[in-house]
């Protein structure tokens, strides 16, 4: 009995910890969101803290630039246009950069193969990186749950973040011949076989929890 109080205990001490770090950093409130360019859709998550949809009205999303976008963000949320399709052999990029830095690892990135995106059915691949960390991970998601495919893993070719908690990081992922390469900053970081991966359907951008992010043109191309 002695030996399992001391295997358990620092169980207890890590769950405790990640439910404290969860309910010191919740969704910030961020002025002016709500409304979107014509033609976006947005979705934000489910709040692990309350079980309901992070607020639309904390996602400030808006035009910059040719073909840019900017977000300012409370709760995790993805953002597409149905028209931003992609299958057989493509190849789709943005470049994204990071404006302010965090206080802990949170991803943002590019997403494919979605379908079901505004209902319970959703499902999508997703593709972040986290410039304070240095890592990315690619996930994919099935109505309310998620699977890694890669965790979160430290890659030289991910850019961190400057003293200021800026970083500039090109995505891609090509998709061909059955294979899907994930690319960050034009070096490969993982390939595997497509038909494990949900690559079919609308493409888009994901930006987690609490960040402020300018989302380059997003390209798609046919291979």
């Amino acid at each position: 009995m002695v030996a399992t109080r001391f295997v358990l205990l620092p169980v207890v001490f890590a769950l405790s910890a990640t439910l404290l770090s969860a309910q010191a950093d919740p969704d910030r409130t961020v002025a002016g969101g709500g409304s979107f360019p014509p033609g976006w859709r947005v979705r934000t998550d489910v709040s692990r803290r309350t079980g309901q949809p992070g607020d639309i009205a904390s996602v400030k999303f808006t035009n910059m630039g040719p073909g840019g976008m900017h977000t300012t963000v409370g709760p995790a949320a993805i953002y597409w246009r149905d028209a931003d399709t992609a299958s057989g052999n493509y190849h789709v990029v943005s470049t994204l950069t990071q404006m302010k830095g965090t206080p802990h690892r949170e991803g943002f990135g590019i997403f494919l193969g979605g379908r079901g995106l505004g209902d319970s059915s959703q499902t999508y691949t997703y593709f972040l990186v986290s410039p304070l960390s240095g890592e990315f991970t690619i996930r994919r998601r099935t109505g309310g749950t998620t699977a890694a495919v890669v965790d979160w893993t430290a890659n030289a070719a991910v850019v961190k973040a400057d003293s200021a908690g800026k970083a500039n990081n090109e995505l891609s992922v090509a998709v061909r011949g059955g294979k899907a390469s994930f690319l960050v900053n034009g070096k490969e970081v993982y390939a595997g076989d497509a038909a494990g991966l949900d690559v079919r359907g609308v493409v888009g951008y994901r930006v987690n929890h609490n960040l402020d992010v300018h989302l380059g043109a997003l390209g798609i191309h046919k291979l």
